[in-house]
């Protein structure tokens, strides 16, 4: 069954994971979107794309939403009208939401061995913590990027760098959770990180304190 996993990290939240085995064709006749994400989803050139912006809304139905509860505000940020919180993510095969009365940010992200080129762009202090290495770097720094791109779901900023204004604690693959902090324009946030491997991904959810 698509629907791979549901996760409860508390009485207030869940997290669906849908694997998208489907074909465009069957996600496409299950789905009633409304006008703006029909538009969104006739505008996307990448059936796997479309796939993905699908499943999402398969993993909706299956928490008890529809489309038509789902809706984005000008900086694209999802929301739901009946006042809780989601964060929506994709990777490949994989798509995962998380709901909440909490405020909460989530992403998933395909263990690759690129991330090693790039990470000097994300990460700062985290290098103290880090083995180049290790075995675990690549899967650290993957649960770093995700860290790092759940906070910024979540505070939807624009001029936020992963790498000047989040900086994700030290922490052990074997614990699955950290915690993070964001100091951005005269704010300072502290955020509890948790995190799983599923597969060759890694999923992350972060919680605002």
């Amino acid at each position: 069954m698509p629907l791979y996993k549901i996760i409860r990290p508390n009485a207030a939240t869940q997290i669906l994971i849908w694997k998208i085995t489907e074909p465009f064709s069957e996600l496409n006749q299950q789905i009633v979107l409304n006008v703006n994400n029909q538009n969104r989803l006739d505008g996307m050139k990448s059936e796997m794309h479309q796939r993905a912006f699908l499943s999402v809304r398969k993993a909706l139905q299956q928490a008890g939403y529809t489309d038509f509860d789902l809706y984005y505000d000008t900086f694209g940020k999802p929301h739901l009208h009946d006042g809780k919180h989601i964060s929506i993510t994709h990777s490949h095969e994989f798509s995962a939401i998380i709901i909440s009365t909490e405020t909460v940010g989530i992403d998933i992200e395909l263990q690759r061995n690129k991330i090693i080129k790039i990470a000097h762009k994300f990460c700062d202090s985290e290098f103290q913590f880090l083995d180049m290495d290790s075995e675990e770097y690549i899967r650290k720094l993957t649960v770093i990027w995700g860290a790092k791109e759940a906070i910024f779901k979540i505070r939807n900023e624009k001029g936020i760098s992963f790498k000047d204004h989040i900086n994700v604690h030290s922490f052990e693959l074997n614990t699955k959770q950290n915690k993070a902090k964001l100091h951005f324009n005269n704010v300072l946030k502290d955020f509890n990180i948790h995190f799983e491997e599923i597969q060759d991904f890694t999923l992350v959810y972060a919680f605002e304190k």
